[in-house]
This record gives structure tokens, C-alpha cells and sequence, in this order.
């Protein structure tokens, strides 16, 4: 018996199976973040109110669900629920909900430290100029705190990516599950495992590519501003 099968894990690379799987995860990522960015903006409202039920309520979603392993929370969403007389949900909405619950305590802290990080001045000064608060926060507030937000979001997505393979505890046929299947088909673990972390290397590679294409432009006005400034002290000197 041979320690590495060559031409199996070539195959790998070209297996319709496992392939489907990466496309999962992709899938399972995007539904995530996209209700979770929901959410998260949600929670982060109510943490800035002014009403102590409210921001208490966010405070102990994020202590709660920050506290607790995913691996858990997936676990009592699909076995445990159904126990206390809830429906059981499919595989694929244990999945996601657990992974939403989860992701959006992570995204509210982000969001709030953006938001936070704007200087309450630029606000005032906008209601100043008759902006009414909806627009002084997507015209004024937001489009600073992107700039403070996107590299900390960036990096959210990077470990979600890979998040979602816990949720093959439960039977979720990503990438990671659909991999071990064909392990105990085939008993090539090695062969298996390398090509699932490089498909892993890959996706998590392109997304860095597209993480670095929006920062910079959202980093392209201040690096005018600073561009600008160094001229002027140059002229000045």
C-alpha cells in the first residue's frame, strides 16, 4: 500500500462531488453574512439607544453568543430545540441560523466600533446643515466609519469562510462533510485533507485579492488628503 496516491489527488481537484461542496460553502458564507449584516446592524442600533432595555438586550446577546463555541449553538439549534417542543428545522436552516446568531455578534462589535470611531462632531454638524439623522449617518457617519469597518469585516469573512466547516458536525454538506464522505469511500485521508485546505487556500486567497480592492477605495480620499498635506508642507518648507 502506497504512503500518497498521485493520481487520486489530482482527481480531487476534478471531482464534480467535491466541488459541489466548495460551492456550499461560498453559498453558506453569502447567506451568512448578508442576514447577518442584518442583524448586526440591528443589535448595534440597539446598543447605541438610549432605552437601558434595549442596549442591554444587545449587550447580552453579544456577551452570550460570543461566549459560547458555534459547535454548541449548532448543536442545541438541531438536536436541542426540538426537545423543548420546537419544530425541527432541516440541516441546511440549523446551519444557517447558527451560523447567523453567531456571526452577527461578531459584526455588531465591528459595525458599533466604526460608528463609534467618527467623531460626534461630524454628526452635530450635519443636523447642523438641516441633514436629518437618516441622512447624516449614510451621508457623513457611515462612509467615514467604512474605512475603520471594512479591514475588521475583511477579516470576519476570511474566518467565516472556514467557520462554516463546523457546520458539518450536523451533517451540513459543505466542503469540508462532502470531503470526509469520499475519505471513507476511498480511505485516502491524506489525499483528501490536502486538497480540501488548498481549496480553502484558494477561496480565502481570492477573497483577500477582493478585500484589498475595497479598502483602497475606500482609503482613496485619505490618501489624496494625505498626498495633499505632504505636498503643502514641502511648499511651506
Amino acid at each position: 500500500m502506497t504512503a500518497w496516491n498521485w493520481s487520486g489527488f489530482w482527481s480531487y481537484f476534478t471531482n464534480v462531488y467535491l466541488l459541489e461542496g466548495a460551492l456550499v460553502t461560498l453559498g453558506l458564507t453569502l447567506a451568512t453574512l448578508v442576514l447577518g449584516m442584518m442583524l448586526a446592524l440591528a443589535l448595534v442600533l440597539l446598543r447605541l439607544s438610549k432605552w437601558s432595555a434595549f442596549s442591554g438586550f444587545a449587550v447580552f446577546y453579544v456577551w452570550l453568543f460570543r461566549g459560547t463555541p458555534l459547535l454548541v449553538q449548532l448543536i442545541i439549534i438541531y438536536t436541542g430545540l426540538p426537545q423543548l417542543g420546537f419544530v425541527r428545522l432541516s440541516v441546511v436552516q440549523s446551519a444557517l441560523l447558527g451560523l447567523v446568531l453567531n456571526e452577527a455578534a461578531y459584526l455588531s462589535e465591528i459595525l458599533r466600533a466604526g460608528i463609534l470611531s467618527v467623531p460626534r462632531g461630524q454628526r452635530d454638524a450635519a443636523m447642523a446643515l438641516g441633514l436629518n439623522r437618516w441622512k447624516s449617518f449614510t451621508l457623513v457617519t457611515l462612509p467615514q466609519a467604512m474605512r475603520v469597518i471594512i479591514p475588521a469585516l475583511g477579516n470576519s469573512v476570511n474566518g467565516l469562510l472556514k467557520t462554516t466547516s463546523i457546520a458539518s458536525v450536523i451533517s451540513m454538506e459543505e466542503l469540508l462533510r462532502r470531503g470526509q464522505i469520499l475519505m471513507q469511500q476511498r480511505f485516502e485521508v491524506l489525499e483528501v485533507f490536502v486538497c480540501i485546505a488548498i481549496i480553502y487556500l484558494a477561496m480565502t486567497t481570492c477573497w483577500e485579492f477582493v478585500q484589498k480592492r475595497i479598502e483602497a477605495h475606500y482609503g482613496k480620499a485619505y490618501g489624496e488628503r494625505s498626498t495633499q498635506a505632504r505636498e503643502l508642507d514641502r511648499s511651506a518648507r
